[in-house]
């Protein structure tokens, strides 16, 4: 991880404090969800909380349900456009379920605003949502996560599913992107 690593300004999050948050919100979910009539959709955001999901699924004690949506905001910037594009859709039906938003972060909010609109046209019985990061200096909407894993200030991010133009989302950390990498 070298070859990546000097395109980092600072490292923020380092493996170990990744897997310790998530482990944390692994058990919030467990004690929320332990006497769910049917045990609750992981509904995991393609492609950035795809290690995320990795990761807390192996933390999780009860039954789940994992399916996946792909959801695009950035179009390959460093900001959100606000325009939201839906890539894939779930594979399952999904009324009448508690469903868990698995997001890599909640930065504008915007995504999760739709996300969420979305699946109560679905008819879910809940919605709530894991975010590996919260960005809450970003928020543009009035939107947060249930389950956060770390909080982080308003510089750009990369590493473990983050990516700046689908790249860097393989590095074990979250670091800070140099400016000059996508200036």
């Amino acid at each position: 991880m070298e070859n990546l690593k000097r395109d980092i300004e600072k490292i923020l999050f380092n493996h170990e404090d990744i897997v310790h948050a998530t482990k944390r919100v692994a058990e919030q979910i467990m004690e929320d969800y332990k006497n769910s009539e049917q045990p609750p959709v992981l509904l995991c955001t393609l492609k950035g909380a795809l290690p995320f999901m990795g990761e807390l699924i192996k933390h999780i004690d009860i039954h789940i349900v994992i399916d996946f949506i792909d959801v695009a905001s950035y179009h390959g910037g460093t900001e959100s456009t606000g325009s939201i594009i839906l890539r894939k859709d779930v594979t399952m039906d999904l009324e009448d379920r508690d469903v868990i938003i698995v997001e890599d972060i909640v930065d504008t909010g915007r995504t999760l605003k739709h996300l969420i609109t979305y699946l109560k046209e679905r008819k879910v019985k809940s919605i709530a949502c894991a975010s590996l990061v919260d960005k809450p200096e970003a928020r543009l909407v009035d939107v947060q996560a249930d389950y956060v894993g770390v909080e982080s200030p308003n510089e750009f991010l990369v590493g473990f599913g983050l990516d700046y133009d689908e790249k860097y989302r393989n590095l074990p950390y979250i670091g800070v992107l140099k400016p000059e990498v996508y200036s």
